[in-house]
């Protein structure tokens, strides 16, 4: 029995975002790994078509015990695995009603006209599909370095590949063999599946295991050190520990959330990082007064909502009605919070630079947001972010191309989307019909000053060239603003 309860426990922490999968089922110590990652993960793939059966057959009215979580494991046991593993009351419950539960399985393959399982899984429109990414860890300099790192993985058998020139090369990588990433610093990149949860350096907390698209909100921000910083939904509390390192721990960061258990987590994981500079607070951002005192120096803020997830890899899009149809009535709903909770952080008096994210692929929680925000709000404008990146917002709005898309086919990603505001300075504006507007070179001059670690645009790198030839990583014009 115990097994589905862990499994079920792991589900549930999952949901409330506390941490990867992967990380969630080392760290319950189960004795057989294997066979729990295995359940959960394929639980996670089912996850839709399970409770549509569940509610389909009330089982959850019947046997008042029994929860979602718990059903679904043992439902998926049933119908898509090798049977029950283990006894006791659960499995009793299960083959009660297992006639059933088959029965409806059957009727649902008839209505969706299938003749497998895996066919049950065909994506919704919108949703990711699923591949095999390359293995993106952070290195969190707030115990350790670049160069530190990767002569340890050399020393463990790596081979150590240098700097990826193109995001083909991060496609290639197999065997021991590792790069730098191209576009954002302290991101190395190892072959899909390598697992670090055992690894010293992922145990000690020198290494900080996030996809290379999480990364992005944080090193966009950019807060230079003694900076004061909002993180306004902040666990697991990757990010959080991200603004650390940039902050060089010197400075504040204000981290709300409302889930006591996800915030107990993050707290975990932040004294695992060496972070220090944060106060926690298990508080509803959108109750927090702008105006309060304590605020007046915070010029950052990281907004990173409750987003539908949809673009998570192997996470079956969970926005879908029993026939696998998009729920245009939940997208909404988020997008109805995500504009309310960007627009309250806009209130800030101080604040100068806000990122936006999501892990999200819907329109209707990126650049809709983005836009209506936009639109009632004239005193920010977006900021034309990390230029050499890819893939760009989707060309609903003038100025949508400033923000950023990621996916598995553009960018080797999980799916992501992240906009940048830049308070406007006096007498600013937007010309007339939303054309964009160019901010002063002065202004580029100065924020390419603050921003060490990002890539120069073109033109920038045309007179570095003048006077070297060999810089390997320089700063970053960070911003044509709109």
């Amino acid at each position: 029995m115990a097994l589905y309860q862990v499994a079920a426990g792991i589900l549930e922490r999952a949901q409330r975002k506390e941490g990867a999968v992967k990380g969630l089922v080392y760290e319950s110590g189960y004795k057989n790994i294997k066979q729990l990652y295995a359940l959960v993960c394929e639980t996670l793939r089912y996850s839709s078509i399970l409770e549509g059966i569940i509610n389909r057959t009330n089982l959850l009215r019947e046997e008042k015990k029994l929860k979602m979580n718990v059903a679904k494991v043992l439902v998926y046991d049933i119908l898509f695995g090798k049977g029950l593993k283990c006894g006791g009351v659960w499995k009793m419950i299960a083959r009660k009603h297992q006639a059933r539960l088959k029965a409806d399985l059957a009727r649902l393959k008839v209505k969706k006209k299938v003749s497998c399982n895996e066919d049950l899984l065909a994506p919704a429109a919108g949703a990711v599909k699923a591949q095999a990414l390359p293995r993106y860890i952070r290195i969190n300099t707030l115990k350790t370095n670049a160069e530190n790192v990767i002569d340890y993985f050399k020393r463990q058998g790596y081979g150590y590949l240098g700097r990826a020139s193109s995001l083909q090369e991060l496609g290639r990588l197999s065997g021991k063999h590792f790069l730098m990433d191209l576009h954002l610093p302290d991101i190395l990149v190892f072959p899909p599946r390598t697992d670090f949860h055992k690894n010293y350096l992922y145990t000690a907390g020198h290494i900080i295991l996030q996809d290379k698209a999480s990364s992005l909100p944080a090193f966009l921000l950019n807060p230079s050190s003694g900076s004061h910083v909002i993180d306004a939904c902040a666990a697991p509390g990757n990010k959080t520990s991200h603004l650390a390192a940039l902050l060089k721990n010197k400075g504040k960061i204000f981290a709300f959330d409302m889930d006591t258990k996800r915030l107990s987590t993050m707290s975990t994981l932040l004294l695992r990082a060496g972070v220090t500079c944060h106060q926690l607070a298990n508080e509803d951002f959108l109750k927090v007064e702008p105006s309060d005192p304590k605020y007046s120096s915070v010029r950052h803020i990281l907004l990173d909502p409750s987003c539908s997830g949809s673009g998570i890899v192997d996470r079956l899009n969970e926005l879908t009605d029993d026939d696998g149809s998009s729920s245009a009535v939940r997208l909404q709903a988020l997008a109805s919070f995500q504009r309310k909770v960007l627009s309250h952080a806009l209130r800030f008096p101080a604040v100068e630079h806000l990122v936006y994210s999501t892990c999200s692929v819907h329109q209707e929680e990126n650049e809709d947001v983005v836009r209506d925000t936009l639109q009632e709000n004239s005193t920010f404008r977006l900021v034309n972010a990390l230029p050499p990146w890819p893939q760009r917002g989707l060309p609903v709005f003038p100025g949508a191309g400033c923000c950023l898309r990621a996916s598995p086919t553009e960018t080797l990603t999980n799916g992501f989307f992240v906009a940048l505001f830049e308070r406007k300075k006096g007498g600013e504006a937007l010309l007339p019909g939303g054309t964009c507007k160019i901010a002063e070179q002065a202004d580029n001059d100065e924020q390419v000053e603050k921003t060490e670690g990002h890539p120069l645009s073109a033109a920038k790198k045309r007179k570095k060239k003048k006077k070297s030839q060999q810089a390997p990583l320089e700063k970053i014009q960070k911003s044509e603003t709109f």
